[in-house]
Formats: C-alpha cells, sequence, structure tokens
C-alpha cells in the first residue's frame, strides 16, 4: 500500500503539472485586475490544484481497500502521496539545472526544494488527513470537517507561495519556516489523537 499510494502521488505530480499549465492564464487575469489580487492566483493556480491531486491520489488508491482500517491511516496515506508528488516534483524541477553555470542556483533550489517544500506538501497533506479522517461519523457534518481540512491546508500552501515569490531578505526565509513549524506542531498533535481514536474505520 504504501509502494502504491507513493507511486499515485508521483502520478497526482503529472497532474499538477499539466493542470497549472492548462490554468495559468488565472494568474495573469488576477494581476491585470489588481496586483493585488496576484496572491489569489497563486492561491488558484498552484495550492488549490496541488492539494486537490494529493488527495485524490490517496484517495484512488485506498478506495474500498481492506487496509485502511484505523483512522491513523488516513492522515499517513495522505503523507505518502504527498511524497510521491514532491518526488517527482523535485526530480524535474532540479533537471533543468544541467549545466555547469546553473550548479549554484541548483543548489539553492535543492534547499527550498528538498528541505522545505517537501515538508510543506507532507503537511499540508497531513492536515488534510487528519480533518478527513475525524469527519466520519459525523453524520451531515462531515463536509464541514472536509472543507475546514482543505481551507487550512490551501490557505498556508497559498501563503508559502507568496512568500517565497513575492518577499525578498531574511522575510523570505523567516514566514516559510514559521509556516513548517506551525504546520509541524499540528501535525504532530493531531496524529496523537488519532492514534487515540478507536482502530476501526474502514471506508466504503
Amino acid at each position: 500500500m504504501v509502494v502504491k499510494i507513493f507511486f499515485y502521488g508521483m502520478l497526482s505530480a503529472v497532474a499538477a503539472i499539466f493542470l497549472e499549465e492548462k490554468y495559468r492564464g488565472i494568474d495573469e487575469f488576477f494581476k491585470i485586475l489588481s496586483p493585488n489580487l496576484a496572491l489569489a492566483g497563486l492561491f488558484l493556480s498552484g495550492a488549490i490544484i496541488e492539494e486537490t491531486v494529493k488527495y485524490s491520489a490517496a484517495w484512488l488508491g485506498t478506495l474500498h481497500n481492506q487496509e485502511l482500517d484505523e483512522p491513523v491511516d488516513i492522515m499517513l496515506y495522505m503523507i505518502i502521496s504527498a511524497l510521491g508528488f514532491a518526488a517527482l516534483e523535485n526530480m524535474l524541477v532540479l533537471a533543468k539545472f544541467n549545466t555547469p553555470l546553473a550548479t549554484f542556483r541548483a543548489l539553492e533550489m535543492s534547499f527550498w526544494r528538498f528541505a522545505l517544500a517537501t515538508f510543506l506538501h507532507a503537511l499540508c497533506s497531513g492536515t488534510i488527513g487528519y480533518w478527513v479522517a475525524i469527519s466520519f461519523g459525523r453524520g451531515s457534518r462531515k463536509w464541514l470537517y472536509w472543507i475546514t481540512g482543505f481551507e487550512i491546508s490551501i490557505s498556508l500552501h497559498g501563503l508559502y507561495n507568496w512568500s517565497i515569490m513575492k518577499m525578498t531578505g531574511l522575510n523570505r526565509l523567516f514566514l516559510p519556516i514559521v509556516i513548517l513549524i506551525v504546520l509541524g506542531c499540528l501535525v504532530s498533535y493531531w496524529f496523537k489523537k488519532l492514534k487515540k481514536l478507536k482502530s476501526i474505520c474502514i471506508i466504503k
């Protein structure tokens, strides 16, 4: 299951590339309306697409599978899907720097991709996984939990994208690290909460 979900996550990166290319005009549309709306473009063209395809990969990989029998499994499979997504995304990004003159730029990009972006993907997906896991048994209110998870994940993902693209100096590093620390603390706390729940939650 781990290998399967990881592979699905890699495939979801391909889907994200296609969708982001197709809807790249969203960024330009918001910039034309107002420079202050550029952040909205980052949310729509980047964060929403990436979080949705990572969730879809985990959902397709675990649908009707009996291995999904504990609440914490949902969170784990979401994180595994995100790691598969990040793995392929990182390889494709770094493959662009294939000349000696690009070595320094590649090292800088490696830091942003491996040290920061990979954790961002994993933690954002873990956030969605937690809220999906606790939504079961909530009746008609379960969609509110799903929406909450996606809202938190997409908002912080979009803010991260904006900070590394628009900020300069130390702020360009400070805000992403703060976002990762906050997400890391939340995901750790949520993981411990899920481990205390009843160990049977097979999704039909």
